[in-house]
């Protein structure tokens, strides 16, 4: 054991307490949301549910599961989701793997050009009137295809094939008579799991919070994911404030929007929270090697 001088231990006091305050702060939100999502929605508007739940029922998931629009939000997020991160890991790999090979000629050019899109874009209304000309308007593609590839992450994966994947290693699948296809596939994919999966969790949580696009160029309900089905319940709830509920009708239905809200999110927000821990432990070595730029 390696004994530690007095400021140390200082050290070590400050940055737990530190931790567990932010560790707080960053939790508290969250198991809020859950207690009043199965909490009395009655409780939760006066004020009595701080955290822990209060008289416990599930009605409002139970109306989550009967309701089609919710439901229809919901599959219609985990298809552009699914569709669209699928997307989004081939246009990028496609992208990356040529920049990352130093006998790719022009790859600095082509890099500058799609660097110089980061900052430069043709702005909202030219590209929803390109858009439209492709025929894309209320459609799956206008989900997916418009945001195939985001710039960053060209470079993040760029820079992990260029520092974590040996050139000598692909070289000598050339000598055995790989082409660069199945370079790729046989040896530079199965060596890139941790920037694989960063990119999987960067992309697909994208898309399960994206709502501008589908707010913007969707306009059938039964296209609308589920970020849009619980932004019209939240207007809805906000509507309620603005007027005196005075009917017992009103008064239930503010109750009831009041509980389906905060039950919406812990369902919109459970898939993420389900998929993080089994892409954490690629998480860190694939974002600090492609932090890396070069």
């Amino acid at each position: 054991m390696i004994d530690r001088s007095f400021g140390d231990r200082i050290f070590d006091v400050v940055n737990y307490i530190l931790l567990s305050f932010i560790t707080i702060i960053v939790l508290y939100p969250l198991l809020f949301v859950m207690s009043a999502s199965i909490s009395n929605p009655e409780t939760v508007l006066r004020g009595e549910m701080w955290l822990i739940p209060r008289e416990i029922n599930f009605d409002a998931y139970h109306t989550i599961f009967q309701n089609k629009d919710i439901l229809s939000g919901y599959g219609n997020t985990i298809l552009y989701t699914a569709v669209g991160t699928a997307i989004n890991l081939v246009m990028t790999i496609c992208a990356a793997y040529p920049l990352a090979r130093k006998d790719f000629f022009g790859r600095g050019l082509i890099t500058g050009m799609i660097v110089f899109t980061m900052f430069f874009s043709g702005g909202l209304i030219p590209t929803y009137l390109l858009i439209k000309n492709l025929h894309m308007l209320d459609s799956l593609w206008v989900m997916v295809i418009p945001n195939a590839v985001a710039v960053w992450n060209i470079i993040i994966m760029r820079t992990f094939f260029q520092q974590s994947i040996p050139g000598e290693i692909q070289e000598a699948a050339m000598i055995d008579g790989c082409s660069h296809m199945q370079t790729l596939l046989r040896i530079v994919l199965p060596l890139s799991m941790p920037i694989i999966a960063v990119m999987v969790l960067f992309y697909a949580v994208g898309h399960w919070n994206s709502y501008f696009n589908a707010l913007i160029y969707l306009t059938s309900k039964d296209k609308f994911p589920l970020q849009l089905i619980l932004r019209e319940i939240l207007i809805q709830s906000d509507s309620g404030d603005m007027v005196k509920l005075t009917s017992e009708s009103a008064i239930k239905m503010k109750m009831s929007v009041e509980g389906l809200k905060y039950a919406v999110l812990v369902v919109a927000n459970l898939p993420m929270l389900i998929l993080y821990p089994f892409l954490q432990r690629y998480f860190v070595k694939g974002i600090m090697i492609g932090a890396l730029k070069g």
